[in-house]
């Protein structure tokens, strides 16, 4: 019978530096990211322009550009002023029966003042959520090398000798 060696090294115990990283406020960050503002400092900018985001914050220097709001604003924008619009209209209708060129001068000015108002309001606050919860690279690796999710420590298993 042989002898099976093994190459592995025991696990050394936990610092006392593998603490956890702070919270960040998850209301805080949807506040800052509605006002169009950076989800860290709250006063750099979020977009270069409409619905492009900055790559990253021109105050703090927080990277933006891990944002991944995909589809998601415009589902939440169009159910939003969908909601209000046809509540609003059926208001009207039921109070006033007024003509369709009516309904058609009122909603539809209103529909799209409010989408386009809504949209880069509600990426924003999608982005500023993404920040807090360090989703999809928000968070990094701290400079000690924790992950910024867990707050555990990576230890280069080739680097325990």
């Amino acid at each position: 019978m042989t002898e099976r060696v093994t190459t592995e090294r025991p696990i050394t115990a936990p610092q006392i530096t593998d603490l956890p990283l702070p919270e960040r406020s998850t209301y805080d960050a949807m506040l800052r990211g509605g006002k169009l503002r950076c989800p860290n400092c709250g006063t750099g900018k979020l977009f270069s322009s409409y619905l492009v985001v900055a790559d990253s914050c021109s105050d703090c220097g927080t990277a933006l550009h891990h944002q991944r709001a995909d589809d998601a604003p415009a589902y939440f924008t169009m159910f939003i002023v969908g909601h209000v619009v046809v509540g609003l209209a059926l208001t009207v209708e039921q109070t006033f029966a007024p003509d369709l060129w009516v309904h058609a001068a009122l909603w539809l000015p209103l529909l799209l003042a409010m989408s386009l108002w809504m949209l880069p309001r509600i990426k924003g606050a999608l982005i500023g959520i993404q920040w807090a919860q360090r989703m999809h690279g928000f968070g990094g690796e701290a400079a000690d090398g924790r992950d910024a999710t867990t707050g555990v420590r990576h230890v280069d298993t080739a680097a325990r000798h």
